[in-house]
């Protein structure tokens, strides 16, 4: 029998910490709170956000001064895909591919059987999966356990298409970013380590050994793992 066909939101959480998806499993309720969902919300409402003043601003839930969120938005603006980001094709469409599945917040380009030349190559560009994270970017590119998401949707769409999904998009709404992630070599094996530690998992896996990951981490307590202070690290 093939395994079960793994999560993209269990991929994640595995490439950040193998353990908190543990534990995330035992849990009954796995819906992300309400805060993020509101973050995840503005990705499908920028040009009612272009337009709002700063005082309507500051009620949403963004992370930066509305000054800058405003200028961070006209870049985004300036994107060739911004119609297809504000207009997409699809809007959290359910991928099912041959490993994983999950949901892709948006998908830009038409989907399914694709046009076929005369020697049965596909034409046009392939439909771009889009994901979108409540949180903040780093300062470039994106974090690891969000390439792996997003590695994860372009095999999916890949495998339903019948064509190889190259790009996928990352978006951070409540900071106005949205970067690129290009697949590659490198990203590719990381997302297969990913998921074969998820589907190896069938008991507590290691701890981090007081990670900074662990300072934020709800399972804590139940983890077992000791977060140290600044001062007790530095022997003060």
């Amino acid at each position: 029998m093939p395994p079960a066909k793994t999560t993209f939101s269990d991929l994640a959480t595995a490439a950040y910490c193998p353990r908190q998806l543990y534990y995330d499993r035992r849990e009954d309720d796995r819906e992300p709170p309400p805060a993020a969902t509101a973050r995840i919300d503005l990705a499908f409402r920028y040009p009612a956000l272009r337009g709002m003043d700063d005082a309507e601003l500051r009620a949403e839930p963004i992370d930066r001064d509305p000054a800058d969120y405003r200028a961070a938005l006209d870049r985004v603006t300036e994107r060739p895909d911004w119609d297809a980001l504000t207009d997409p094709d699809g809007t959290r469409v359910l991928l099912d591919g041959k490993d994983a599945r999950g949901v892709a917040h948006k998908i830009l380009g038409a989907t399914g059987a694709a046009a076929r030349d005369d020697e049965g190559e596909p034409k046009g560009d392939p439909p771009v999966p889009v994901l979108v994270s409540p949180g903040a970017p780093p300062e470039s590119g994106v974090w690891e356990p969000q390439s792996v998401r997003a590695v994860a949707a372009m095999h999916a769409l890949s495998w339903e298409e019948g064509r190889r999904v190259r790009r996928a998009l990352v978006e951070y709404p409540a900071h106005a970013v949205v970067r690129e992630v290009r697949l590659s070599v490198r990203r590719s094996g990381t997302y297969r380590r990913v998921l074969r530690t998820v589907r190896g998992i069938d008991g507590p896996p290691g701890r981090l050994s007081g990670s900074e990951k662990c300072r934020e981490c709800r399972h804590r307590d139940r983890c077992g793992v000791r977060t140290r202070s600044l001062r007790s690290r530095l022997g003060l």
